[in-house]
């Protein structure tokens, strides 16, 4: 059976409304039972970075860059010193990783329960709450922040086509000892390949590293 050009591009966006809708039902409800079973682990968090440092808060929001580069606050457990984002304009010398992004791996400011949570990726798990609001997906690029985006050249900025994601194929693929580059290159794989199989296939992947810390930190 023959198509016009027009009907297969017709059939291809039918396919990719499909797909975002069986996204985003499995992302609310994955994210809503997952916050559910999760909560005894989110106490545990909480108590033990209170225990740390009483005075600072247990949850650290921070504004982040989402599909079409819309702007959210993205959730995480308070991983480092209260004044973080002050002592970070000491440390810009020291970057690690090479294009628009700042990863140290010895960081000074974050916490002792900060290296446990993030080593685990424990403290990415309030996240669930950007998901469930549709802030986020389970699986998708890295929401960046506004002053990286502002370094982003065009090709950089395709990864912000889509909506972000909790994990995606760098979180699989080595994270931190993966460079800014590799990272984007990844990400328009994912854009470019994205299906629902291969979405479940990344979560399952994002387990083994959850057990088997690859690069976090």
């Amino acid at each position: 059976m023959e198509y016009w050009e027009g009907q297969v591009d017709a059939k291809y966006q039918q396919s990719r409304h499909i797909y975002r809708s069986i996204k985003r039902v499995f992302d609310f409800v994955a994210s809503f039972i997952g916050l559910i079973l999760l909560s005894p682990l989110f106490l545990m968090v909480a108590i033990a970075i209170k225990a740390e440092d009483p005075k600072g808060p247990v949850f650290y929001s921070q504004t982040r860059l989402g599909k079409h580069q819309e702007p959210f606050e993205m959730y995480k457990f308070r991983s480092m010193v209260v004044d973080a984002e002050k002592l970070k304009q000491t440390l810009l010398d020291k970057n690690e990783i090479k294009g628009a992004m700042f990863k140290m791996k010895n960081d000074p400011r974050v916490t002792k329960v900060g290296k446990f949570i993030r080593k685990y990726s424990i403290d990415e798990l309030p996240q669930l709450v950007n998901v469930l609001t549709g802030e986020m997906s389970l699986v998708g690029p890295r929401p960046p922040l506004p002053k990286e985006v502002k370094k982003y050249s065009s090709y950089d900025k395709q990864r912000l086509t889509v909506k972000p994601g909790c994990t995606g194929l760098w979180q699989i693929s080595g994270r931190n000892d993966v460079g800014f580059e590799e990272m984007v290159r990844l990400d328009l794989d994912y854009i470019n390949h994205r299906t629902a199989g291969y979405d479940i296939y990344i979560l399952f992947r994002t387990i083994g590293v959850f057990l088997f810390p690859n690069g976090a930190y």
